[in-house]
């Protein structure tokens, strides 16, 4: 599994997390076809991790970089926003976790 399956399998996410809470505001199809887009891509690039990663590590590395790169694109791009501090610090561990979960040879990167 490489990380380009992972990045792309995040980032078909957010563009079908996007397009779907567009469409559930608007009804535009244009909207919808977006977000089913997005989710054709999930299943092309989770097929593509499953060929050689097992289902724990690649749902492990999927929910981290999603994670982060959803909240940081919600963050900047739909102006979104937590309510309470701790929910920021639940976010940055999310990424630990992220980094833990990719440590060769078992050893933590930082």
């Amino acid at each position: 599994m490489s990380n380009f399956d992972i990045l792309a399998l995040s980032l078909s996410e957010i563009m079908g997390d996007f397009g779907y809470k567009a469409y559930a505001r608007s009804g535009a199809a244009t909207s919808f076809a977006q977000g089913s887009f997005g989710y054709a891509g999930v299943i092309f690039f989770l097929i593509r991790s499953l060929r050689v990663g097992n289902v724990l590590y690649v749902n492990g590395m999927w929910d981290g970089v999603s994670a982060a790169l959803e909240s940081v694109a919600a963050y900047v791009l739909l102006g979104e926003r937590l309510e309470r501090p701790i929910e920021y610090i639940g976010l940055v561990l999310i990424i630990v976790g992220l980094f833990m979960l990719h440590a060769p040879d078992g050893k933590i990167p930082f």
